[in-house]
């Protein structure tokens, strides 16, 4: 039995997956950027493998897979693994959904935070001139944020532990998912709204959780941006690809939202040379304390690093040693 780790986010040589094995599993541990980084023979003698975001797992690599019995997203994300080519192949495919709740629900709290009470403003000003900058006036976004409307789109595990959080600081919480079953807002307490339009337009921070799927790419666009109340902040440590990066811009630029606090991007790294990037990087005066950039970290903490990689192998191991499974996002079973 052979595990591939084709693009491995961690530098030990699986010290915290190989207990989850047998004594004869092989681990084979690579740090792939491109599928032909990994010789042909090494895909095809794969057992099971677990996945990071570094390669793509589409239909032309799973036709490599002449062994390959599971994959494991090494984390909460899969929009990178074509999950209906692996189903039609009878290769359950699955996730790691709790790892980072905690960590993921914090970060955007923190973003939303950082916007609204001027955090990195004040801090940039004390860097440049510790006693020029010693003052609490001219920094955007700054605002009371009990009694203001924390809007969630997609109300799961992050999304859930976010408006609680939200919650915490004395905000009202609505949120749009039409996955989730009728009576969720009566059992957390939270305002339902039944269009993502009535979200946008009521939501003094709009703060997004869900997938990334065809339903959802771009759901943050050129419209939605429009239809977003007057001075709200957007807040995105789910995908990258859920908002148009070019719109968002244009809404920055216009004055359309206030602020926005984001962790991911479509492409990471991102281009530099972007526009919105170039902006950011200048500290133009229509972006400069209005958009918050993070390295798509809101996942990380040491143990949240931790036992995503843990449950990922025990997830592997516990299918091919004992035949349990658990997590599958494609709806195969053995």
């Amino acid at each position: 039995m052979m595990i591939l780790f084709p693009d491995a986010n961690f530098h030990d040589d699986a010290a915290l997956e190989r207990p989850a094995f047998s004594a004869d599993a092989e681990l084979v541990i690579a740090r792939a950027q491109h599928v032909d980084d990994i010789a042909d023979e090494t895909w095809r003698r794969a057992s099971g493998l677990i996945v990071n975001i570094g390669v793509p797992i589409d239909q032309p690599l799973l036709d490599r897979l002449d062994r390959c019995r599971i994959i494991t997203r090494a984390g909460v994300g899969f929009d990178h693994i074509d999950i209906k080519a692996a189903a039609t192949r009878g290769i359950p495919v699955c996730n790691v959904p709790d790892y980072g709740t905690t960590e993921v629900a914090d970060h955007a709290i923190a973003l939303m935070l950082g916007l609204a009470r001027g955090l990195v403003s004040y801090h940039q000003r004390l860097i440049a001139n510790p006693v020029a900058g010693w003052g609490w006036s001219g920094v955007p976004l700054v605002r009371r944020l009990r009694g203001t409307r924390f809007g969630v789109i997609g109300l799961g595990r992050i999304g859930t532990a976010a408006a609680r959080r939200a919650r915490g600081l004395d905000m009202d919480v609505s949120f749009y998912d039409p996955h989730v079953p009728d009576g969720t807002d009566l059992g957390l307490g939270f305002h339902r709204e039944l269009s993502l339009e009535a979200l946008l337009a009521s939501a003094d921070v709009v703060s997004l959780h869900c997938p990334l799927n065809a339903e959802t790419a771009c759901i943050i666009n050129a419209d939605s941006l429009a239809a977003m109340k007057p001075g709200a902040l957007l807040i995105n440590t789910a995908r990258g690809g859920l908002i148009d990066i070019p719109a968002l811009e244009a809404a920055l630029r216009e004055g359309r939202i206030e602020g926005a606090g984001i962790d991911v991007l479509p492409d990471e790294p991102p281009d530099p040379d972007s526009p919105l990037l170039q902006a950011f990087k200048r500290r133009e005066p229509w972006i400069d304390g209005r958009l918050l950039l993070t390295p798509h970290a809101a996942w990380y903490s040491p143990d949240g690093h931790a036992d995503m990689r843990r449950k990922a192998a025990q997830t592997v191991a516990d299918f091919l040693q004992n035949g349990v499974l658990r997590n599958v996002v494609n709806g195969v079973r053995p």
